[in-house]
């Protein structure tokens, strides 16, 4: 059989950066702070009421320079654990992590240096630094180093994808069915009052139908509608078709 993949067989036999890496504290602390710094994300957008980071509250400029610098420490000791440190390059989660480091310098570090060259000067363009400011919720994406501590998470994920074929073609029949009962309405209601309020259009009869029937949102009001028409054989060939879909 295939040995499993660990990346702790291309690190040096002895040494500190390999020691720090190998050791199951520093993996613990580094799930902490991605833990911390996906609910900083959240407190930092609802608190800080500054475009920039520069001229935010001295408490945002620390947290992020914090998490900037560790994150950045974390990866220059996986990096120093490496015996040939080109090995770096087949292992994915490095690869994935150079990446979110190089994003999260550049948010912090390097748009500030710019803002100070060029901020006072010309003014800062506020719809670019927004547009900027999105790339933190990158730093989600590094939530996904929990799953390998946590198998529990990835054999749901496994079981979602292994029932998203069944999924598919359920709520492909849905809408097969949706689709027949809408173009049904459609026609039967054609020239009533019930087909003028509600029935107009096959889409507007699919999301009547859904909205109002599948909802239950003024359920009653389409009901009463039928059953409100001039004849009584249309109020019942509306109202049968429609709680039939139901």
């Amino acid at each position: 059989d295939k040995p499993l993949y660990d990346v702790r067989n291309f690190y040096k036999d002895d040494g500190f950066f390999q020691r720090v890496a190998r050791s199951q504290p520093f993996e613990y602390v580094t799930l902490a702070v991605i833990t911390v710094n996906a609910l900083w994300i959240s407190l930092e957008s609802d608190l800080n009421t500054r475009e920039v980071l520069i001229e935010s509250h001295p408490v945002f400029i620390v947290g992020e320079n914090f998490f900037c610098v560790y994150f950045l420490i974390e990866l220059l000791i996986r990096l120093g654990a490496f015996e040939d440190k080109r090995n770096c390059l087949r292992d994915a989660w490095f690869i994935f992590d150079s990446f979110m480091v190089v994003l999260m310098v550049f948010e912090t570090w390097v748009m500030m240096i710019v803002y100070v060259a060029i901020g006072s000067s010309s003014g800062p363009d506020m719809g670019m630094i927004r547009m900027l400011r999105l790339l933190r919720l990158s730093r989600m994406a590094r939530m996904a180093r929990l799953l390998r501590n946590l198998p529990e998470l990835l054999m749901l994920i496994k079981g979602i994808k292994a029932a998203l074929r069944s999924v598919s073609f359920t709520l492909a029949l849905l809408v097969l069915l949706l689709y027949v009962f809408a173009v049904a309405m459609q026609m039967l209601a054609k020239d009533t009052k019930t087909g003028d309020d509600f029935f107009t259009t096959v889409p507007h009869s699919a999301n009547i139908l859904v909205t109002f029937g599948l909802i239950g949102d003024n359920l009653g009001d389409v009901a009463w509608s039928c059953v409100g028409e001039k004849s009584w054989g249309q109020g019942v060939a509306l109202w049968l078709p429609f709680f039939l879909f139901l």
